[in-house]
């Protein structure tokens, strides 16, 4: 092997390394860019929960969901329920509905948020359809649950919540979906 190629080689695997060091990377900072930026604490690990539900109070909160989609993005989409009556430190499941009635495959993003803002660190999701982008075809239509659990902690003057979500048509994974595929990637016809 050449000089030339060995630094070649050593290159690549140096990308590599980064492409996939920066692949792990991605989940602490989504972590702190919901944390920090968006206030929306996110899902606690199986022993928390576990803890959590052990330690249920006999207090009931009322839990409201909205939800709506950015102009650009030609979407149906709302919560199947409108408000929902929980007990701290019990985990429930509530469910979104969303339909592509654009005329290609979308990807979307969905941003939360929680009101009161105060509120938002007494809430955990544990599964959440906001965790990935998510693609719809053309007229596809999709129930989206989100699994959620609210800190028995949460202060006493609290009595309501509102989990709300905005979907936001990402651009450049909607532009990959509907790329033409190269000639080279399409099948070739026996003769």
């Amino acid at each position: 092997m050449s000089a030339g190629n060995h630094t070649g080689v050593v290159k690549l695997v140096g990308v590599a390394l980064a492409a996939f060091a920066f692949t792990f990377a991605l989940v602490p900072l989504y972590r702190i860019a919901c944390e920090k930026v968006f206030g929306v604490r996110l899902e606690k690990g199986p022993a928390a929960v576990s803890a959590q539900a052990a330690g249920a109070t006999q207090r009931w909160v009322t839990v409201q969901f909205d939800g709506g989609v950015n102009s650009r993005l030609p979407w149906a989409f709302h919560p199947e329920q409108t408000t929902m009556r929980v007990q701290p430190g019990r985990q429930y499941e509530a469910r979104y509905f969303a339909r592509n009635t654009g005329t290609r495959t979308i990807v979307g993003n969905a941003v939360p948020s929680i009101a009161p803002a105060r509120a938002s660190g007494y809430f955990s999701k544990t599964e959440c359809f906001c965790f990935t982008a998510q693609t719809l075809q053309v007229g596809e239509s999709r129930d989206m649950p989100v699994r959620f659990i609210v800190d028995p902690d949460l202060p006493a003057d609290i009595h309501t919540l509102t989990l709300s979500y905005t979907f936001y048509k990402n651009d450049a994974q909607t532009d990959q979906v509907n790329a033409p595929k190269a000639a080279s990637d399409l099948p070739h016809a026996a003769p």
